[in-house]
């Protein structure tokens, strides 16, 4: 069941990219159906807040008409930021899946999952398809290092 989800959330991922936006994807299921996605459109809207997490529970909130999502679960193609999970925490979302772990040690996910903030905790699984979610981010990084490269060159 993981996989099938996590599928959805690659797919949104490779949507990002070839939007040009670094290349996450998320979606939010509950009761084992998508309610929410989302993919990061950040450079495209320049607010920093339109992450793919941030994005995928504002629709599954519409959705239910509700901030509240009891019992969801988040799935996503990178290990999520402190907004993410921020918003995870707020939304009351059980579980969150995610695939490629944040090589740059920014990410405070399993602390903020595990504080009891708000008077709720997250399960947090890492490593779901790890090589599929981490081979979306580094093409993209790889083939926009190329782009600057040939730029630098040809000044």
């Amino acid at each position: 069941m993981e996989e099938k989800f996590m599928l959805a959330a690659i797919r949104l991922a490779k949507k990002a990219k070839a939007e040009g936006e670094v290349p996450i994807g998320a979606v939010v299921v509950l009761d084992g159906k998508i309610i929410g996605r989302g993919y990061n459109v950040r450079t495209k809207r320049q607010m920093a807040t339109q992450h793919a997490e941030v994005r995928a529970i504002d629709m599954a909130c519409r959705k239910l008409k509700s901030w509240r999502l009891e019992g969801a679960e988040l799935y996503v193609t990178l290990e999520p930021c402190p907004m993410c999970m921020g918003a995870v925490l707020n939304a009351r979302i059980e579980r969150v899946y995610f695939g490629a772990y944040e090589q740059k040690g920014r990410s405070l996910t399993r602390e903020l999952a595990a504080a009891n903030l708000l008077n709720h905790t997250v399960e947090v699984v890492g490593g779901v398809m790890e090589e599929a979610c981490s081979e979306v981010l580094t093409s993209f990084f790889r083939e926009m290092r190329a782009r600057e490269k040939v730029k630098r060159t040809e000044e």
